[in-house]
């Protein structure tokens, strides 16, 4: 794609407000629409199979709950690069748009921060999971089979808090979905 800007203009340190981010937010969309179609497809075999021989698919809990973990992880994702993660709204969502701005990148650093730490050491779990030869609780597979996705979906997290910090946070009056913002405080005075 080229370069739009005159090769004369100032370079821009961050990208514009309202910028999209560079990577589709279509990934982690899909990938919740189909962790939860597999989620919902071995609950129901297992179901299904419960009730008509007593018996039960041993590895559907393992997995469940494998699915689960991932699922929690993907939304967390998602919810970072929308800037909709948790937070307390009375402190984040409330004052000056500067405010709301400066605390935002706050929040966006020290969730990098923190999912650098947990792809650092999830990493080293798992280096300790092939070391070892660990094998899962459940069925007896590998241990890293799980674990490795650990690492790699907390880079994944860690790197959309970059890109939220790069975008330049957001203020809760900018989205029209907060409860701060000026559109849903206009529903609610509305009779």
């Amino acid at each position: 794609m080229p370069n739009s800007r005159p090769p004369d203009s100032p370079a821009q340190d961050a990208p514009p407000e309202g910028a999209p981010t560079r990577v589709p937010l279509a990934i982690e969309d899909w990938l919740t629409v189909v962790i939860m179609a597999l989620l919902a497809l071995i609950t129901f075999a297992n179901v299904l199979v419960r009730y008509f021989t007593d018996a039960s698919f041993a590895w559907t809990e393992e997995v469940s709950v494998f699915l689960m973990i991932v699922l929690t992880m993907i939304a967390a994702s998602a919810a970072v690069a929308r800037n909709r993660h948790i937070r307390i709204e009375y402190f984040a969502d409330s004052g000056p748009e500067s405010r709301q701005r400066a605390l935002a990148k706050f929040g966006a650093a020290m969730m990098a921060l923190l999912f650098g730490f947990m792809t650092v050491l999830s990493a080293r779990v798992l280096w300790d999971d092939v070391r070892y030869g660990e094998t899962s609780p459940g069925i007896g597979v590998p241990q890293w089979w799980y674990t490795m996705w650990l690492p790699i979906i907390s880079a994944a997290i860690m790197l959309r808090a970059i890109g939220l910090l790069r975008r330049g946070g957001r203020a809760a009056a900018e989205s029209g979905e907060l409860p701060s913002s000026p559109e849903i405080r206009a529903e609610e005075r509305a009779p």
